[in-house]
């Protein structure tokens, strides 16, 4: 990749490892205690949704929560809830779209993917499972008060549903073997990928009961930033391999997917990622030193390798 613009250099590249680290470890651990317990009658599935949910990963969606939410005064232990229900609708999602309907994928995170682990059936209840517990740990979720978690609910439900991440899977699969124009690319990304990623910030904002202006303001940049990780993927899966990335390396080019590259090319492609990465920083302007490290976000989003 190319280096991206960024003028947020008080955070080194070590404080920002060390704070994505610190949340990732939070919402892991969090996450372990929203899963239900094993039991005989139904070790199975509650083994399926460990699996997918402590496949490890980047954890964008809840690293974004905290750190909007660290930026807007929101003590952690108001973001746990949300951050943990990002990332059960997040795996959910990985696991219904690796489901041989959909992507048909047989590795994810440098492991066989749920429904190869286990089997198909055991891979869609444990995807829907996952997704239901989202919700079933906001509603829950006592150190919010009860307009907050309805707020949280629905924001959640609006961005993974069928104004959200499923349309944009939709969209996807539709998209096969199709031209797109990159306004409908770009369209489909803001589905599949952006809104659960827009909802990361709207849900912190919702913690900090931020004023209107202000939540649009994160909005755009989480749709900035939203579309510059979609756009690294699609650089990436041409790019690293498939031991860098956890997955089939050139995936979307044998399932002929309309991706960044192809439409625009390598370089074209890197010029657009570091274009979404100046609007990310641009929704942010003027705000103050305590939105530095969402800044920094953005470029770790533009400049990751894997």
């Amino acid at each position: 990749m190319t280096s991206m613009p960024d003028d947020t250099t008080r955070i080194t590249a070590t404080a920002l490892t060390t704070r994505l680290d610190g949340w990732r470890q939070r919402v892991d651990a969090a996450l372990l205690d929203c899963l239900p317990p094993p039991t005989a009658e139904h070790q199975r599935l509650q083994a399926a949704m460990r699996y997918a949910v402590t496949a490890g990963g980047k954890r964008v969606r809840p690293v974004l929560c905290y750190a909007a939410g660290e930026a807007l005064g929101a003590p952690a232990a108001l973001l746990d809830a949300p951050a943990c229900a990002l990332e059960l609708v997040h795996a959910y999602s990985l696991v219904h779209d690796d489901l041989p309907a959909m992507d048909d994928d047989e590795l994810r995170r440098g492991r066989p993917t749920c429904h190869i682990a286990f089997d198909e059936a055991t891979a869609i209840l444990a995807g829907d499972a996952l997704q239901a517990l989202a919700f079933d740990v906001l509603a829950r979720a006592e150190a919010l008060d009860a307009d907050c978690r309805v707020a949280m609910i629905r924001s959640l439900g609006e961005a993974s549903g069928a104004a959200g991440m499923a349309l944009g899977q939709a969209i996807d699969l539709a998209a096969v073997g199709q031209p797109l124009s990159l306004a409908e690319l770009e369209h489909m990304h803001h589905h599949k990928t952006g809104a659960l990623i827009r909802a990361s910030v709207r849900l912190a904002a919702l913690a900090a009961n931020a004023d209107d202006a202000l939540t649009a303001r994160l909005d755009r940049y989480a749709a900035a930033v939203g579309l510059a990780f979609q756009i690294v993927d699609d650089i990436l899966d041409v790019t690293a391999d498939t031991a860098t990335l956890g997955k089939p390396q050139g995936a979307d080019a044998a399932r002929d997917k309309p991706t960044y590259p192809a439409l625009l090319g390598l370089a074209g492609a890197r010029r657009h990622a570091a274009q979404t990465h100046a609007a990310a920083l641009a929704a942010l302007d003027g705000l103050g030193a305590e939105f530095e490290l969402l800044r920094k976000l953005s470029g770790y989003v533009v400049e990751r390798s894997s």
